[in-house]
């Protein structure tokens, strides 16, 4: 196994470690043909550390926001957004709720599972979406070290400001 296969691997079990130490309850794992069915739905591959939380921690109920978005759900939402007039780009799935409309969302098809933020608050689909994170495991890590903008204060005691980056990739993937 290379450092690529194991990073889901040790990523999902410290978030695991995290969610126990903190006695959240959280909904069982899904088994692997549950992922195959979710992906056969979607048209296209989980990445694998998306697909380890869903199978080694839980389907969904914990991390930022209001939680991981169980995945039954995040394909429900992924098709209706798909359906919405929002022009939802295709292989970007939400993943966490972060109310008002807000999601994180995974882009299904990047090397690193880049973290976008979708806020439609603005009004304009191409004010819409940002980037959070350059991968899913160091949008784990800032809400595990609590350094992430969505904590409501660092660990450092202070609050984060975000800096939103716009997604220049919405246009080619709608």
């Amino acid at each position: 196994m290379n450092e690529t296969e194991q990073l889901p691997e040790q990523v999902a079990d410290r978030v695991r470690t995290s969610v126990r130490a903190h006695g959240r309850a959280r909904p069982a794992p899904l088994g692997r043909e549950e992922i195959a069915r979710a992906e056969g739905i979607l048209g296209f591959a989980l990445p694998p550390l998306l697909a380890a939380l869903h199978t080694r921690v839980g389907d969904g109920g914990f991390g930022p926001g209001q939680g991981l978005l169980p995945l039954g759900q995040a394909v429900r939402t992924y098709g209706a957004q798909r359906a919405s007039g929002w022009r939802w780009p295709e292989g970007v799935l939400p993943v966490a709720d972060f109310g008002c409309g807000m999601y994180a969302c995974v882009d299904c098809r990047s090397e690193n599972a880049q973290v976008l933020l979708f806020d439609p608050n603005p009004g304009e689909p191409d004010l819409a979406w940002s980037i959070d994170a350059p991968g899913l495991a160091g949008w784990l890590r800032g809400w595990l070290d609590g350094t992430a903008w969505f904590c409501e204060e660092s660990a450092l005691g202070e609050e984060i400001e975000l800096e939103l980056v716009a997604w220049t990739e919405f246009r080619s993937r709608i």
